[in-house]
């Protein structure tokens, strides 16, 4: 589609017609890096104004201001400080529960749930049907203005505390345990597979379909002088572990009650 510019731009993020990444049918992502370029000049080209005069308690001031439902809209957006930033997607049947915040150029999928303290960051892309748990980060990305967003693909579950930052792709259905964090440069070593996964300049840090991740560590190796150091007082760094793939037992403990809908 065509760069877009200023109202139309948020209009079109907003109803999906542009997003900062899409899905292609051979199963990769492109990333529109127009779509961050045109956020950018937004955030210069606007004037911090009082948002929300009318409201019994002080105005907020910001660019761009929040978006706010009605019911058609289909999202459920529970009361008590919960925020969503004008130029952000949310598909019918997501869930918002309080204080949760979804910025700018973020694409959420139909039927996800955002819990409590949550933040999806600014163009990061969550699919369909994900859960996304109390105290998660998912950082997007606005600089530089190629580089990759933060990608959560369909029914995926990121438990508690965890962090996805520097463009990592998660595939459909992985399982996330509390307090998993991935970078670009995270470590994941598949005790399934038996292989070690790792971003490069050639792609990023990709998370298998259908992985069910824990957090772990593994030993300073001796490959530098501080290492040896670090070997003798027995010094671990932080990583990922996959530890099974998704199966029935899996999908029963991490089923969402349709009631909460």
């Amino acid at each position: 589609m065509q760069e877009l510019r200023g109202d139309e731009l948020l209009s079109a993020l907003e109803s999906g017609e542009a997003r900062a990444a899409e899905p292609l049918a051979d199963g990769s992502w492109r990333v529109n890096a127009w779509v961050k370029a045109a956020i950018l000049e937004l955030f210069r080209s606007c004037t911090a104004t009082e948002i929300g005069g009318e409201r019994e308690l002080w105005p907020f001031v910001d660019k761009l201001g929040v978006r706010s439902f009605d019911r058609t809209s289909g999202v459920r957006m529970v009361p008590g400080g919960t925020a969503v930033r004008r130029g952000a997607f949310l598909g019918s049947g997501c869930v918002l529960m309080p204080p949760c915040y979804v910025n700018i150029g973020a694409h959420v999928g139909a039927g996800t749930m955002i819990d409590s303290h949550a933040l999806v960051g600014s163009c990061a892309q969550i699919g369909a049907r994900v859960h996304v748990s109390a105290a998660a980060q998912i950082g997007g990305v606005l600089e530089p203005v190629g580089a990759r967003p933060v990608i959560v693909e369909d029914e995926v579950l990121v438990g508690g505390q965890c962090g996805l930052y520097e463009g990592v792709l998660v595939r459909r259905r992985a399982v996330l345990g509390a307090g998993v964090i991935l970078t670009g440069s995270t470590r994941v070593f598949d005790l399934v597979h038996e292989r070690e996964l790792v971003g490069s300049d050639e792609g990023p840090l990709e998370i298998p379909a259908g992985a069910v991740l824990v957090p772990g560590t593994r030993p300073v190796t001796q490959q530098r002088p501080f290492d040896l150091w670090a070997t003798h007082r027995r010094l671990h760094v932080a990583c990922a572990l996959i530890v099974k793939y998704r199966d029935e037992q899996t999908d029963a403990k991490t089923a969402l009650e349709d009631a909460l809908r």
